[in-house]
């Protein structure tokens, strides 16, 4: 599928050549993490290729649309960009990674209840700004 569709397209001012660089280096290294994220459970692949994604758009037309055209993560890349749309999938991944993490957590010794309840917000809070987007 091609995407002639600018409206996939993050608008961005004009960079620099350097800017340009850095922005291209860190797609490349979202990119990878994403790669990684892939084949280990503990660490997300979407999140790094949408940040790839933004980087790509202000560095390099041609990987930016390579991404976003991606048989594999491109529809989900072009969701999040149209609608900011999560799958349902994922939504429930989220939740039992983060359920699961928080019972690792618990069970891995005595972090006190202050410690416990920080870990706990900060946890409901993701969980709940991934159920609060649309699917």
């Amino acid at each position: 599928m091609s995407l002639p569709d600018d409206t996939l397209r993050e608008e961005s001012a004009p960079v620099s050549a350097p800017v340009r660089g850095l922005f291209l280096a860190l797609g490349f290294f979202f990119v990878a993490l994403g790669f990684v994220g892939a084949f280990l459970p503990v660490l997300p692949t979407t999140p790094f290729l949408i940040l790839a994604a933004a980087c790509f758009a202000r560095s390099s037309r041609r990987l930016e649309f390579w991404l976003l055209d991606h048989p594999r993560f491109g529809p989900t890349l072009r969701e999040w960009r149209m609608r900011g749309a999560i799958p349902r999938k994922a939504k429930m991944m989220s939740l039992a990674g983060t359920s699961l993490g928080f019972l690792l957590f618990w069970q891995g010794g005595n972090p006190g209840p202050l410690l416990m309840l920080s870990v706990a917000a900060l946890m409901v809070a993701g969980v709940v700004y991934v159920f609060t987007r649309p699917s």
